[in-house]
């Protein structure tokens, strides 16, 4: 990279951001993205030349640990001038290590990580200089946000509601990276959803680390939800992962309720079918009560999409408790299931467990539900065949084809000569072709009633 001259002072200042990890990660990156711009920069795309590169890291496992070094050498290599900042995850667990490896000039962890133009207008750990490591303890207080996602014309966007968790899961890294949790202030995350709606965001995908605990002076997610369904212009209302002991019954009822806008989606993490294992990483529930849940949830919510994580080779995982898992996977009727091999996390109770599972057998395990996972999906779309969904279309990626999604979770892919036109627009789509990324169908003429399955 070039030094600055007063020819390139006279333009706007470039910085481009990466993110890596969770939906959180990146609705707090279209934040970011916004206070940049508020401050004067330029955003470019990430391996282009800019003045400032900034990575919004995550910590969950230790591949995420890795991506994030790779992604600092590989630009710090690149171009040695620009000033580095490394927000996050993995800021807040290693940003000693970091700031050691000599990879990042400002380091700031997840309590902080919102305030980096002040840190930037400030001056502070400029390119070269001795890094700045800024990873204070993370308060539990509700918190608000000064500064809005930037939405660049989507039709579908985050909103952040809740962060941290108290749970302690023994795998999980998250109370330290993010804290306890806590929530966002009402009026605050109002506000933005308001603010989504004007600029023409059809659907809003609630996002958090455990959002089924959110509670601000007697309000819970059921209510959260019931405001958001008052706002103008917003069509639907998505909740992301939550814990199967936080669902309340509201969301079920309203998600039956097709006069309401929040649709039949249910992310439920279930991570292990084996009751010992469950038991080991301090899971709150065992396995016939997931199944309970999960039933409960598809008998009452008509066209529900059901969705799980599941982590294999979990300590003391034996061949009967990866078995247990599968046959709980294979015999509920999921619509997909997100696989993980167990990463040990230092720091975490199930790090110090001496009963590990060799990395081979855990990647054969992932490879063995991942194979049961789509025909789950193949399964899920053959049941919606012939039936007529309302699609929210989005931006196609092949000539001639419009691309969408359902209410409950499909992506679809209709012919149409024009695809821009439909960008935007809620449309009934007759569901024909099953596929592995995407089910093919065929728009039908536009009618609110047009809302069925394929029995008629």
């Amino acid at each position: 990279m070039q030094a600055r001259s007063g020819n390139s002072s006279r333009r706007p200042k470039r910085a481009a951001l990466h993110t890596l990890g969770c939906r959180l990660n990146q609705s707090e990156s279209a934040a970011l993205r916004r206070s940049l711009e508020n401050a004067g920069y330029e955003i470019v795309p990430w391996g282009a030349e800019a003045e400032l590169c900034v990575l919004n890291s995550c910590t969950v496992t230790a591949r995420s640990d890795a991506k994030s070094r790779q992604a600092l050498r590989s630009i710090r290599r690149r171009y040695p001038q620009a000033r580095l900042a490394l927000l996050g995850c993995y800021a807040q667990t290693q940003g000693e290590q970091v700031a050691g490896l000599g990879l990042a000039d400002l380091i700031l962890g997840n309590a902080q990580k919102m305030n980096l133009t002040g840190y930037l207008e400030r001056g502070q750990a400029e390119a070269g200089g001795a890094p700045l490591v800024v990873t204070p303890r993370i308060s539990r207080q509700p918190f608000v946000l000064d500064t809005f996602a930037a939405v660049d014309g989507k039709t579908r966007a985050s909103l952040k509601i809740q962060d941290g968790c108290d749970f302690m899961c023994s795998f999980c890294i998250i109370p330290t990276a993010r804290g306890r949790a806590r929530v966002r202030r009402l009026a605050n995350l109002m506000e933005e959803a308001h603010s989504l709606a004007e600029a023409g965001v059809r659907e809003v995908v609630l996002t958090g680390v455990n959002l089924g605990t959110y509670q601000e002076d007697g309000v819970n997610l059921v209510d959260v939800v019931d405001g958001l369904n008052s706002i103008p212009g917003l069509a639907r209302i998505r909740i992301s992962s939550i814990e199967p002991t936080t669902v309340d019954e509201g969301l079920l009822e309203r998600m039956a309720d097709t006069a309401h806008r929040l649709v039949p989606y249910l992310h439920l993490p279930l991570q292990s079918g084996n009751d010992g294992i469950l038991r080991a990483m301090r899971r709150r529930y065992g396995a016939v009560e997931y199944r309970r849940f999960a039933g409960d949830a598809l008998r009452r919510v008509p066209h529900l999409c059901l969705g799980t994580d599941v982590m294999v080779g979990f300590p003391g995982e034996d061949g009967a408790a990866f078995q247990d898992t599968h046959d709980l996977l294979a015999d509920l009727p999921l619509a997909y299931c997100h696989v993980f091999p167990y990463s040990e996390r230092k720091g975490t109770p199930a790090a110090r467990m001496l009963e590990r599972v060799d990395a081979g057998i855990r990647q054969r395990r992932v490879a063995l539900l991942l194979a049961l996972s789509q025909e789950k999906q193949l399964a899920f779309q053959r049941r919606a065949q012939g039936g007529v969904r309302r699609v929210l279309f989005e931006q196609g990626k092949n000539a001639g084809m419009a691309r969408g999604l359902t209410e409950n979770f499909i992506r679809v892919e209709v012919p149409c000569t024009a695809p821009g036109a439909l960008r935007n627009r809620i449309l009934p789509v007759q569901l024909l072709r099953p596929g592995t990324e995407v089910m093919g169908g065929e728009l039908v003429e536009p009618s609110p009633e047009l809302v069925t399955d394929g029995t008629g």
